[in-house]
């Protein structure tokens, strides 16, 4: 158990790493694309990568039982929560600026915490919500200037951090009735191939090869990224997994240096600070809560009712 959560806590850093470089080649091409685009190209690839593995792992003849659910519901739930989450951060990037998105962001602990509960039976004791306020006020170190008034945008961002963390929750809850990966990789990104292809025509624009080389990388980084955290989800609750995301600020710091000539403030630097400290509390309470907890079952529910 405790090998475990050391292990998902790993594969989450390793997810905030990779997720942090999509968002860099996305920063750098999102300005000449539309979104549908991007997300049409991007959500095929994954789809081929997804299939192509399965076949690898289960053999070519048993390409639909590899990439099969036994939580149809709750997949179909974690699919549209995916789309709507897409769709709201979209927005929110176009309508706020970064640092204003980022506070919603931020809030997703908080929001993990409190779907946790009624969601997936994982009850969260008082330090836990310490830790998950101290990594709030981090993020808000991040934005000195605060959100003045508000606006569609800010309703778009929280819609997106609502969704997105309702995702993971989701992805966890899946977790409890099987061990395929893949299948929690495909599926959304199905979902997402179908919804942006209907506005697709509409944005469509010629891309050199150089973009498509990008976007392709960006397939391949949100494709390990989502395998990984599924995986991860099933090794962590999710309100400690979510604090642990934001590591992806660190990276997002170190890119923007290095590769964009944005040198981090005072408090931006505070703020990383508190937001890493806060998810090495939590993952400390954790540990030393499995430590103390024998193994058990998750005392798993019918698929069926999944």
């Amino acid at each position: 158990m405790k090998g475990g959560v050391a292990l998902g806590a790993g594969l989450v850093a390793l997810y905030t790493l990779m997720i942090s470089s999509a968002d860099g080649i996305t920063k750098l091409i999102a300005g000449s694309y539309a979104a549908p685009q991007l997300f049409v190209l991007s959500s095929a690839i994954v789809m081929a990568l997804s299939i192509g593995f399965t076949r690898l792992t289960s053999g070519r003849g048993r390409l639909r039982e590899g990439l099969r659910t036994s939580a149809p519901r709750a997949m179909a739930i974690r699919s549209g929560l995916t789309v709507l989450a897409c769709i709201a951060f979209f927005n929110a990037f176009r309508d706020l600026p970064f640092a204003d998105v980022f506070l919603f962001i931020g809030l997703m602990p908080i929001i993990a915490g409190l779907l946790s509960g009624p969601v997936l039976g994982e009850p969260v004791r008082p330090q836990v919500w310490a830790a998950l306020v101290a990594g709030v006020i981090g993020m808000l170190c991040l934005m000195p200037g605060g959100i003045h008034g508000v606006s569609t945008g800010h309703i778009w961002a929280l819609t997106a951090a609502v969704s997105g963390t309702g995702s993971m929750v989701a992805a966890r809850y899946i977790g409890r009735f099987e061990t395929n990966a893949l299948a929690q990789v495909f599926y959304p990104n199905l979902a997402i191939f179908a919804a942006m292809s209907l506005a697709l025509p509409f944005v469509i624009a010629p891309m050199g090869l150089a973009d498509l080389g990008w976007a392709v990388a960006y397939a391949m980084f949100l494709f390990a990224a989502r395998w990984v955290v599924v995986i991860a989800l099933r090794l962590l609750p999710a309100y400690v997994a979510t604090p642990l995301m934001n590591l992806q600020f660190v990276w997002m710091v170190a890119i923007g240096a290095l590769f964009f000539g944005e040198v981090p403030s005072v408090g931006t630097l505070l703020g990383v600070g508190i937001v890493i400290a806060s998810g090495v509390w939590l993952l400390y309470d954790q540990i030393g809560t499995a430590a103390k907890t024998p193994a058990t079952s998750h005392g798993k529910a019918r698929p069926a009712s999944a």
